[in-house]
């Protein structure tokens, strides 16, 4: 059977030995289990990505105190707010460019090099001076480590068929664990001077700079990553265009096969995967990302606006809460959304079942620029969401008296609306193109 199936791969694929996208076509034939080892290292790297993402929020609203460019005291969450959102603007502009590298010249490449920005833009953010510094430093990281959409890409083609969804839960497993472990580093290690005086003195680098040694750690962190890059193989198909087009439809054949047995209708898979090369008119993916781009917003806008609610004063609504506490809160919420992600949402998956279709939006050779255009919908949404929310959120600290939704009440009313409009998007008609598109 195993013969059976290289052979057919040879004859459908064009098998070139020199091919890496060929060799991990064959590899995957060959081996019928969970490659654990190289989910593994999908893992660490996919982390990376997540750390200096969640890290910043327990400390943003003191470094920019730190900085004096806030002439008030309200204005604080206002300069915040554009830090938060630089990284996401960053990433924004150049997604769609990396994800094109990474269809055109692999996946791996792509993955250091966001990889090796970390150790870089991250370590020099932490040593920043003043807010323009800061955020540029984020803007660069943001510009250089635009990897999320090449790592789910790289996560679903290093798998057979049937384990592609474990594969990519391991890329949302990781970013759940960023959520614990990332505020917790950003509001334990932010400010040793203060909080560890045994440890640390004020004449050190870390009295200089307090916020550098959480993202030192992080940096660290990124460095080993990096040598973890070095036993990922690459996936990408790089000789003809036709055979990178029949390798896709050979996993679809393969699936469709093993599924239901109608062999009838691998022509009309084929004829659509044809019909499907302008991803912006591929409506199930569009309306997908669509929705995604709006529970993202809305998840960062929240994150943030709330680290800025809890850290700031009593006398304008907030907890007076330092950035050891904020880390501890938003540690826990993402322990939370870890133990919905791998207890509660399996079965629910199971018992609703998966959009099907979604399984055949873009072929291999689209696959990276599918998910840039993904992350880089994603990241406008996110790029908006702090800077829009800092915004809100220096307003609604001057309205602390006002007769509807005073102070921070109001804040977290838009939050909920914008919740509300992405609940309504997952319903019909919205949706329901995503069975019709097709």
């Amino acid at each position: 059977m195993e013969e059976n199936r290289t052979s057919l791969l040879e004859r459908e694929a064009e098998y070139r030995e020199k091919c890496p996208g060929c060799k991990m076509d064959r590899l995957k034939q060959e081996q019928a289990g969970v490659p654990y080892k190289l989910l593994s290292f999908i893992w660490i790297v996919s982390l990376c990505t997540a750390l200096q993402i969640s890290s910043l929020f327990p400390f943003v609203y003191f470094m920019i105190r730190d900085f004096h460019i806030a002439k008030r005291e309200e204005d604080i969450g206002f300069y915040a707010g554009f830090v938060g959102s630089s990284f996401m603007v960053g990433r924004a502009l150049t997604s769609l460019f990396w994800g094109v590298v990474a269809d055109r010249y692999g996946r791996k490449p792509v993955i250091l090099i966001g990889t090796f920005s970390v150790v870089v833009f991250n370590t020099l953010f932490g040593l920043s001076t003043n807010f323009w510094m800061a955020l540029s430093m984020r803007f660069f990281l943001g510009c250089f480590n635009s990897q999320l959409g090449t790592i789910r890409a790289y996560a679903s083609e290093v798998c057979r068929e049937e384990y592609r969804a474990l594969a990519l839960s391991v890329v949302s497993t990781s970013r759940g664990i960023g959520l614990i472990i990332g505020p917790a580093i950003g509001g334990f290690f932010a400010q040793p001077v203060e909080k560890y005086p045994n440890l640390f003195v004020e004449s050190s680098i870390f009295g200089r700079f307090p916020y550098f040694l959480p993202c030192l750690i992080i940096s660290v962190y990124a460095v080993g990553s990096l040598v973890a890059c070095k036993w990922l193989p690459e996936t990408l198909h790089k000789h003809a265009e036709k055979a990178n087009e029949r390798a896709d439809l050979h996993d679809i054949s393969e699936h469709s096969s093993n599924d239901s047995g109608q062999k009838d209708n691998i022509v009309e898979l084929e004829d659509k995967q044809i019909h499907k090369s302008n991803l912006l008119k591929n409506w199930p993916l569009m309306s997908t990302i669509i929705v995604y781009c709006v529970f993202s917003l809305q998840e960062m806008a929240y994150s943030e606006m709330f680290s800025f609610w809890a850290v700031s004063d009593k006398k304008y609504g907030g907890l007076s809460f330092s950035s050891q506490d904020v880390g501890e809160v938003l540690a826990i919420s993402g322990f939370g959304l870890l133990l919905f992600q791998l207890l509660l949402y399996p079965p629910v998956e199971r018992r609703l079942g998966p959009l099907m279709v979604t399984r055949l939006s873009a072929p291999q050779s689209q696959r990276g620029a599918a998910n840039a255009i993904s992350i880089t919908a994603m990241s406008v949404f996110k790029a908006f969401g702090p800077a829009g929310g800092g915004a809100l959120f220096s307003w609604a600290q001057e309205r602390q008296v006002a007769s509807f939704l005073p102070g921070d009440q109001m804040v977290f009313f838009a939050l909920n609306v914008v919740q509300f409009i992405g609940l309504l998007l997952t319903f019909k008609p919205f949706l329901a193109e995503l069975y019709q598109g097709e």
